[in-house]
């Protein structure tokens, strides 16, 4: 089952103590670069704004030098955040991406607003504008650029005739966007398989073919870990848990520390809640383990495709996590 399943990396920039913001995205672009070489299917960047310890702002430009560095694998976004951005300016952005690299760009859409009222303000946005009927109308908006029916008599160009993907990142109501449009869906994390599962039945009970996608197509998204050991996975984990569980208790996301600083830290009960939290629930362990696990979700699930999200220190450990991974899906290495 395994064997048959798509397997793609959505890498969001994380920043590194003692190392800058600009570090994160050349390291972005460089594990796109191996990604391909192991037989990832496509490579996504995200869209935070505001955020200390993401750098990853602008995702299309940041796809634009992804699949300037690469040849083969798909380039797309996870996601653009629709709600942050004119549905024309979107439409024109991916045009020009599908213009220079044709057959390789995915929009991955999501209707998330900026995570603080002040990035709300910078935006010219407020957190109505993440409405379901919004964004609903906001993706026919841009969509209809590409298929040349938009109803505002304006041409987006070089967009309008060109194929690029559309996936929806499903939240809640995600679901139900995501199957009345006719488009595939993202949909996560591991964490909360029950909602998942749930999440999935409704798209497939909903979904209306489309000339995006005649029938549902599922992408299940969460943090995957490979090692040599259970021990040795659960370290690649650390920094990300740790900095979620200092964002949790003091406002503020930092960049991440190494797993053996982690380690010594003397945390509070409430950041130590936070930080065991953080390392639950994930797919992790040796090759073995990851495999059972992989194979269970896939099935339950019935995914055409796997989009892992892990972040860590140690970009070698990491990279040797996806090495790992490609093996357990038997990936083509370019």
């Amino acid at each position: 089952m395994i064997e048959s399943t798509r397997f793609s990396v959505l890498d969001r920039s994380r920043t590194r103590e003692g190392h800058c913001d600009q570090d994160a995205l050349r390291d972005t672009v460089s594990l796109a670069q191996d990604l391909e070489r192991l037989g990832y299917h496509r490579v996504w960047v995200s869209e935070h704004h505001g955020v200390p310890g993401v750098a990853g702002s602008a995702p299309t430009v940041l796809a634009a030098a992804v699949a300037a560095a690469t040849r083969r694998i798909r380039v797309g976004t996870g996601g653009v955040m629709l709600p942050n951005h004119q549905p024309l300016v979107v439409a024109e952005q991916f045009g020009v991406l599908e213009s220079l690299f044709p057959g390789r760009i995915d929009m991955g859409l999501g209707r998330s607003v900026g995570f603080t009222g002040g990035v709300r303000k910078a935006l010219g946005r407020d957190k109505d504008a993440a409405g379901t009927e919004d964004f609903a109308a906001q993706l026919d908006e841009l969509l209809a650029f590409f298929t040349g029916t938009s109803d505002t008599r304006v041409h987006a160009r070089p967009s309008e005739g060109l194929s690029v993907p559309p996936f929806v990142l499903a939240m809640g109501e995600g679901a139900s966007i995501a199957a009345r449009a006719g488009l595939p869906m993202v949909i996560g994390d591991f964490r909360a398989r029950e909602k998942m599962l749930r999440g999935i039945d409704r798209y497939r009970a909903e979904f209306r073919p489309s000339p995006w996608a005649p029938e549902p197509y599922v992408v299940i998204s969460g943090t995957v870990a490979v090692a040599g050991s259970a021990p040795e996975a659960h370290r690649i984990l650390a920094p990300e848990a740790w900095s979620m569980a200092h964002s949790r208790t003091h406002g503020t996301f930092p960049p991440l520390p190494p797993a053996s600083r982690v380690a010594s830290m003397e945390m509070t009960a409430k950041e130590r809640e936070f930080y065991e939290s953080g390392l639950r629930g994930h797919i992790v362990g040796s090759e073995q383990q990851v495999t059972d696990e992989l194979e269970t979700v896939i099935k339950e699930s019935g995914a055409q495709e796997v989009l892992v999200t892990t972040s860590t220190y140690d970009r070698e450990a990491l990279l040797e996590s996806f090495r790992r991974l490609a093996r357990i899906a038997r990936l083509t290495p370019a």
